[in-house]
Order: structure tokens, then C-alpha cells, then sequence
């Protein structure tokens, strides 16, 4: 598995022959996610998504692709409590398939499901939900898995071209959020675009009217409503009372498909 997964630390393709007698017990807390401090979103997750997080567009090679910010340092992710609980209401699909992932082959076309033995739900004593019946056959829970990445991934390819629509209109600029904390210790946290309310308002009526049509246009507004949440960015960070001294930081990149570093 690519080493981009950076949740995933032992993802291999389930089988019945490896994981006949495996089961996933739930409710076993967001730990897993403790050192991302962003995490890819798809576009039908705005309207949830924009309620409790800042939403921001990153940099995935020639790609940009929405994401939202989980803290503003390295290795920190503000948003998984002491007890591994999340803070917030809605928590992201990206976070939410774990321990599952696909795995795409050469061909870019085909996928096998993948589980991180990692997982500290994971076991062979019957714990939580089987992965294969008495027969070998893989269970309904599984099938409901499955679902669940095809419908991921094909709302992350119609997210795609969502931002493909941003770049070519051009309305994306670079962008930097200043913390203030106690004492005066000041921090940043560079390297990602939000869309430019200039640019938006110069666009011509027929462009506009086609970005409504679409429902782009009610994502682009959310995009830029969420942007308040990155209050809620700073008051975490004052609470988790971090040890290191100010500077600029870079969220850690996520998978090839999916994911893209805030960096500095």
C-alpha cells in the first residue's frame, strides 16, 4: 500500500483466506486520525461539513482538491478528543471508512478493498461484525463496506471536476490564516487557496447563472461561509495548550487520489 495512506499503516487486500474468521468491533474511537491535521472532502459533504470546519482548497500535483483543516500544526489533529472521541458532529467520510480503503490496480479501473489490520477494532475472537460467513462467502457487512467506498469514490471524481471548474474560471488565490494565542504567540498555517470573492462577482451573468443551475454556486458559498470556522481552529489550539513555539506549519498529505498537504 502507497505510504501516502497515512492512516493506514498495514492495509492489505481482504480475503477468505486470510480473513475468514475476522471481525470489526466498532466503536473503538477516532485515535487512528490523531496525527492528520486535514482530511480530503467530497462536495456533497459541504453542507454539513461547512457547519464545524474550515473548508479550503490544496494542491494534489497539477490538482486541487477541497479539504478540511483539522489543526494548524503538523502531526495535530485538534479535532480527536483525549479519549479519542471527535469533536464535531459530522465527521468526514475520509475518516469514517477507516479501517477500509480501495486499492486501485494498474489499470486505474479496478479496485480490491483493503482493511488495516492495524485497526485496533480488528480481531479473530467474533468480536463486532464478521467479514465472511461459515462458507467462505463475504458477509453483508462487507457488501454495505463496499458500497460505501463506490459511492466515496464516485463523489470524489464528480468533486474533481467541480475544482477542475474553479481553476478554469480562476477563481482560486492563495491564502494564509494567522493564529494569535496566549501571550501573543503567533502562528500561520500557509500553502492552500479559497476562492476569490472578486473574481466571483466579476464572472459574466451567464456563468453565474450556470454556476447555480449546477449547485456549484451553493458550494462555493458554503466554501467561503466555512471560513469562519477557522475560529474554531484557534480556540482548540489554545485549549490543547501546544508546547512548540510559533511558526509556520504544513498539514500532512493524505492519499494519492484523494488527499493534498496545507503547506508551507
Amino acid at each position: 500500500m502507497s505510504t501516502q495512506l497515512l492512516i493506514y499503516e498495514t492495509a492489505v487486500p481482504v480475503s477468505s483466506a486470510r480473513h475468514r474468521k475476522c471481525a470489526i468491533e466498532p466503536g473503538k474511537g477516532y485515535g487512528f486520525a490523531r496525527k492528520i491535521n486535514s482530511v480530503p472532502l467530497t462536495a456533497v459533504e459541504f453542507p454539513l461539513a461547512a457547519a464545524e470546519y474550515a473548508i479550503v482548497f490544496a494542491q494534489n500535483g497539477e490538482d486541487v482538491v477541497p479539504v478540511a483543516i483539522l489543526g494548524a500544526r503538523a502531526g495535530e489533529n485538534l479535532y480527536v478528543k483525549d479519549d479519542d472521541s471527535w469533536s464535531a458532529r459530522y465527521v468526514p467520510a475520509f475518516v469514517r471508512r477507516y479501517p477500509f480503503v480501495f486499492s486501485a490496480k494498474d489499470d486505474g479501473k479496478s479496485f480490491t478493498l483493503c482493511v488495516d489490520e492495524a485497526f485496533q477494532g480488528l480481531n479473530y475472537q467474533g468480536r463486532g461484525q464478521p467479514l465472511f460467513d461459515e462458507q467462505g462467502k463475504q458477509t453483508a457487512y462487507v457488501d454495505n463496506v463496499v458500497r460505501f467506498l463506490q459511492e466515496f469514490r464516485s463523489q470524489f471524481m464528480r468533486t474533481q471536476a467541480f475544482c477542475r471548474k474553479l481553476a478554469e474560471l480562476e477563481l482560486l488565490e492563495p491564502m494564509q490564516a494567522q493564529f494569535t494565542l496566549g501571550g501573543g504567540q503567533k502562528m500561520s498555517l500557509t500553502g492552500f487557496h479559497v476562492i476569490d470573492r472578486k473574481k466571483l462577482k466579476a464572472l459574466p451573468a451567464e456563468t453565474l447563472s450556470q454556476l447555480a443551475g449546477t449547485d456549484e454556486l451553493e458550494l462555493i458559498y458554503l466554501h467561503l461561509q466555512s471560513m469562519r470556522n477557522f475560529v474554531s481552529v484557534k480556540d482548540k489550539l489554545v485549549l490543547a495548550q501546544p508546547e512548540a513555539g510559533p511558526g509556520d506549519t504544513a498539514p500532512a498529505a493524505e492519499e494519492r487520489e484523494a488527499a493534498a498537504a496545507v503547506a508551507h
